[in-house]
Protein backbone atom coordinates (compact mmCIF):
# COMPACT_ATOMS: atom_id res chain seq x y z
CA UNK A 1 0.00 0.00 0.00
CA UNK A 2 0.96 3.77 -0.65
CA UNK A 3 0.21 6.95 0.39
CA UNK A 4 -0.70 8.70 -2.75
CA UNK A 5 -0.55 12.78 -3.39
CA UNK A 6 -4.06 14.94 -3.18
CA UNK A 7 -5.02 16.81 -5.74
CA UNK A 8 -5.97 20.27 -5.47
CA UNK A 9 -8.54 22.20 -6.36
CA UNK A 10 -7.82 24.06 -9.71
CA UNK A 11 -6.67 20.23 -11.20
CA UNK A 12 -8.64 18.98 -14.08
CA UNK A 13 -9.53 15.91 -12.15
CA UNK A 14 -11.44 17.50 -9.96
CA UNK A 15 -13.36 19.43 -12.68
CA UNK A 16 -14.35 16.73 -14.68
CA UNK A 17 -17.06 13.60 -14.47
CA UNK A 18 -15.71 10.67 -13.68
CA UNK A 19 -15.78 7.76 -15.87
CA UNK A 20 -17.86 4.19 -14.80
CA UNK A 21 -15.52 1.66 -13.35
CA UNK A 22 -15.53 -1.20 -16.07
CA UNK A 23 -12.54 -3.37 -14.79
CA UNK A 24 -12.75 -5.33 -11.56
CA UNK A 25 -9.20 -6.22 -10.87
CA UNK A 26 -5.77 -6.39 -8.84
CA UNK A 27 -4.89 -2.87 -9.63
CA UNK A 28 -8.69 -1.54 -8.54
CA UNK A 29 -7.73 -3.06 -5.19
CA UNK A 30 -4.53 -1.90 -4.80
CA UNK A 31 -6.16 1.34 -5.61
CA UNK A 32 -8.28 0.79 -2.80
CA UNK A 33 -5.95 0.35 -0.32
CA UNK A 34 -4.06 2.85 -1.80
CA UNK A 35 -6.71 5.23 -1.00
CA UNK A 36 -7.38 4.25 2.21
CA UNK A 37 -4.21 4.03 3.18
CA UNK A 38 -4.06 8.07 1.84
CA UNK A 39 -7.50 8.91 3.81
CA UNK A 40 -6.07 7.63 7.17
CA UNK A 41 -2.38 9.94 7.07
CA UNK A 42 -4.69 12.63 5.62
CA UNK A 43 -6.67 12.34 7.76
CA UNK A 44 -9.86 12.67 6.52
CA UNK A 45 -13.31 10.56 6.39
CA UNK A 46 -13.82 9.89 2.58
CA UNK A 47 -11.41 10.66 -0.31
CA UNK A 48 -13.35 9.95 -4.29
CA UNK A 49 -10.77 8.77 -7.24
CA UNK A 50 -10.54 12.13 -8.92
CA UNK A 51 -9.38 13.47 -5.73
CA UNK A 52 -5.83 11.19 -6.33
CA UNK A 53 -5.79 11.59 -9.64
CA UNK A 54 -8.31 8.76 -10.87
CA UNK A 55 -11.22 9.72 -13.03
CA UNK A 56 -13.32 6.80 -12.20
CA UNK A 57 -16.68 6.55 -10.11
CA UNK A 58 -15.45 5.47 -6.75
CA UNK A 59 -14.85 6.71 -3.05
CA UNK A 60 -13.88 5.56 -0.01
CA UNK A 61 -15.17 6.54 3.21
CA UNK A 62 -14.40 5.47 6.99
CA UNK A 63 -16.13 7.40 9.81
CA UNK A 64 -17.56 6.43 13.49
CA UNK A 65 -20.88 7.95 14.46
CA UNK A 66 -21.92 9.13 18.08
CA UNK A 67 -23.14 5.23 18.79
CA UNK A 68 -19.55 3.95 18.32
CA UNK A 69 -20.67 2.39 15.06
CA UNK A 70 -17.92 2.12 12.34
CA UNK A 71 -18.81 3.32 8.78
CA UNK A 72 -16.17 2.16 6.19
CA UNK A 73 -16.46 1.14 2.74
CA UNK A 74 -15.65 1.41 -0.72
CA UNK A 75 -18.47 2.59 -3.26
CA UNK A 76 -18.17 2.09 -7.12
CA UNK A 77 -20.52 3.20 -9.81
CA UNK A 78 -22.66 4.76 -7.08
CA UNK A 79 -25.88 6.41 -7.23
CA UNK A 80 -27.11 8.58 -3.76
CA UNK A 81 -30.74 9.42 -3.60
CA UNK A 82 -30.99 12.61 -1.30
CA UNK A 83 -34.14 14.01 1.18
CA UNK A 84 -34.69 17.76 0.61
CA UNK A 85 -31.79 20.24 1.44
CA UNK A 86 -32.81 22.35 4.18
CA UNK A 87 -33.31 25.82 3.72
CA UNK A 88 -32.17 29.05 5.22
CA UNK A 89 -28.75 29.54 6.64
CA UNK A 90 -26.39 27.20 7.31
CA UNK A 91 -25.29 26.93 10.85
CA UNK A 92 -21.25 27.44 11.41
CA UNK A 93 -20.32 24.91 13.48
CA UNK A 94 -22.71 22.38 12.54
CA UNK A 95 -23.01 22.26 9.01
CA UNK A 96 -19.07 23.68 8.52
CA UNK A 97 -17.39 21.35 5.93
CA UNK A 98 -13.91 20.47 4.50
CA UNK A 99 -12.35 18.57 2.00
CA UNK A 100 -8.64 16.83 1.21
CA UNK A 101 -8.45 18.87 -1.71
CA UNK A 102 -9.19 22.40 -0.53
CA UNK A 103 -6.97 21.57 2.62
CA UNK A 104 -7.04 23.90 5.87
CA UNK A 105 -10.30 25.55 4.79
CA UNK A 106 -13.90 25.33 5.83
CA UNK A 107 -17.51 26.54 5.20
CA UNK A 108 -20.87 25.77 5.99
CA UNK A 109 -23.53 24.32 3.97
CA UNK A 110 -26.31 22.94 3.59
CA UNK A 111 -26.91 19.01 2.74
CA UNK A 112 -29.62 16.91 2.77
CA UNK A 113 -29.96 15.13 6.07
CA UNK A 114 -30.84 11.65 4.34
CA UNK A 115 -29.37 9.80 1.71
CA UNK A 116 -29.80 6.40 0.22
CA UNK A 117 -26.23 4.97 -1.27
CA UNK A 118 -26.74 2.11 -3.38
CA UNK A 119 -23.19 0.81 -5.05
CA UNK A 120 -20.65 -2.06 -5.37
CA UNK A 121 -17.35 -2.80 -4.10
CA UNK A 122 -14.02 -3.50 -5.19
CA UNK A 123 -15.47 -7.54 -4.74
CA UNK A 124 -18.51 -6.38 -7.15
CA UNK A 125 -20.61 -7.20 -4.19
CA UNK A 126 -23.66 -4.83 -4.54
CA UNK A 127 -24.71 -2.97 -1.17
CA UNK A 128 -27.54 -0.35 0.06
CA UNK A 129 -26.97 1.73 2.92
CA UNK A 130 -29.32 4.75 4.11
CA UNK A 131 -27.63 7.12 6.02
CA UNK A 132 -28.37 10.24 8.46
CA UNK A 133 -26.56 13.17 9.36
CA UNK A 134 -22.96 13.42 8.80
CA UNK A 135 -23.11 9.85 7.20
CA UNK A 136 -25.29 11.35 4.33
CA UNK A 137 -22.78 14.37 4.11
CA UNK A 138 -19.75 12.01 3.48
CA UNK A 139 -22.08 10.25 0.93
CA UNK A 140 -23.08 13.96 -0.87
CA UNK A 141 -19.31 15.25 -0.75
CA UNK A 142 -17.42 11.93 -2.18
CA UNK A 143 -20.59 11.74 -4.62
CA UNK A 144 -20.43 14.85 -5.64
CA UNK A 145 -16.40 14.70 -6.08
CA UNK A 146 -16.82 12.16 -8.65
CA UNK A 147 -19.86 14.41 -10.68
CA UNK A 148 -16.77 17.23 -10.74
CA UNK A 149 -17.85 19.28 -8.34
CA UNK A 150 -16.03 20.38 -4.74
CA UNK A 151 -18.19 21.59 -1.93
CA UNK A 152 -17.14 24.87 -2.59
CA UNK A 153 -18.93 25.09 -5.89
CA UNK A 154 -22.38 24.31 -3.76
CA UNK A 155 -21.84 27.50 -1.39
CA UNK A 156 -23.55 30.62 -0.79
CA UNK A 157 -22.47 33.36 -3.39
CA UNK A 158 -21.89 35.53 -0.19
CA UNK A 159 -18.32 33.15 0.22
CA UNK A 160 -17.65 33.69 -3.48
CA UNK A 161 -14.70 36.45 -2.69
CA UNK A 162 -13.33 34.52 0.81
CA UNK A 163 -12.56 31.60 -1.41
CA UNK A 164 -11.26 33.50 -4.24
CA UNK A 165 -9.12 34.89 -1.83
CA UNK A 166 -7.77 31.89 -0.55
CA UNK A 167 -6.98 30.27 -3.45
CA UNK A 168 -5.15 32.73 -4.38
CA UNK A 169 -3.27 33.68 -1.71
CA UNK A 170 -2.27 29.71 -1.71
CA UNK A 171 -1.49 29.55 -5.21
CA UNK A 172 -3.99 26.88 -6.19
CA UNK A 173 -6.50 27.35 -9.16
CA UNK A 174 -4.34 26.04 -11.51
CA UNK A 175 -3.49 22.17 -12.79
CA UNK A 176 -0.94 19.80 -11.45
CA UNK A 177 -0.86 20.60 -7.88
CA UNK A 178 -0.98 18.10 -4.96
CA UNK A 179 -0.30 18.03 -1.57
CA UNK A 180 1.57 14.53 0.00
CA UNK A 181 -0.67 13.18 3.17
CA UNK A 182 1.65 12.38 5.90
CA UNK A 183 4.73 14.69 4.38
CA UNK A 184 3.41 18.13 3.50
CA UNK A 185 2.85 20.81 6.19
CA UNK A 186 -0.96 21.31 4.85
CA UNK A 187 -3.61 20.80 7.23
CA UNK A 188 -6.81 19.22 5.74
Amino acid sequence: MAVLPIRITGDDALHTVAEPVETFDAELKTLVADMFETMAAAPGVGLAGPQVGVSKRLFVYNWTDETGTLWRGTAINPELWLSPTPVGEPDEDDDSEGCLSIPGERYPLHRAQRARLTAVDENQKPFEITADGWLARIFQHEYDHLDGILYVDRLDSAYDKSIAKVIRKKGWGVPGQSWMPGEDDLEA
